[in-house]
């Protein structure tokens, strides 16, 4: 566990020695990556540890095998779920108009079904989160740019 918190100030200190453009630059492309890593776990249906989502509930209208489109299509695409970054962070979230949608859902809340509905209690389904491929994405991305930008 020492050896690790070592290689963590090592890596923190070689990120601080990259220029503030490289530094920006590296920043937007891990965010991106990671955007995609979670979009991946958002199309297939499972938690970012590797779970399956609970599936939708089978009522009278819908029968099994009558739904026509994967849980959260809409809010993996680009348009939703944004990744930005300055300087010194980088960060994946969703957009303030989908903001409220995705935190039931990850939380598995209680919420209206529609406006002046009634209200449901939504298991949960992480939509995002860390784990190993974030991880190691990450410390692959860092190196490669450290290694680029070496002086």
């Amino acid at each position: 566990m020492a050896e690790l918190s070592e290689v963590d100030a090592w890596l923190s200190a070689l990120v601080e020695n990259l220029q503030p453009a490289a530094r920006k630059k590296m920043l937007r492309e891990l965010a991106r990556e990671v955007r995609c890593n979670q979009q991946a776990n958002i199309r297939l249906q499972r938690d970012p540890d590797g779970q399956s989502f609970i599936p939708r509930k089978v009522t009278a209208r819908s029968k099994k095998g009558r739904i026509k489109r994967q849980m959260f299509s809409k809010l993996r695409m680009a348009k939703y779920l944004k990744a930005t970054s300055d300087t010194s962070t980088a960060t994946v979230g969703f957009i303030s108009q989908v903001q409220h949608t995705a935190r039931v859902h990850h939380y598995g809340l209680r919420d209206r079904v529609r406006r002046n509905g009634p209200m449901a209690q939504y298991p949960a389904r992480r939509l995002l989160g860390v784990n190993d491929s974030v991880e190691t994405l990450t410390k692959d991305t860092l190196i490669r740019f450290i290694n680029e930008n070496k002086n």
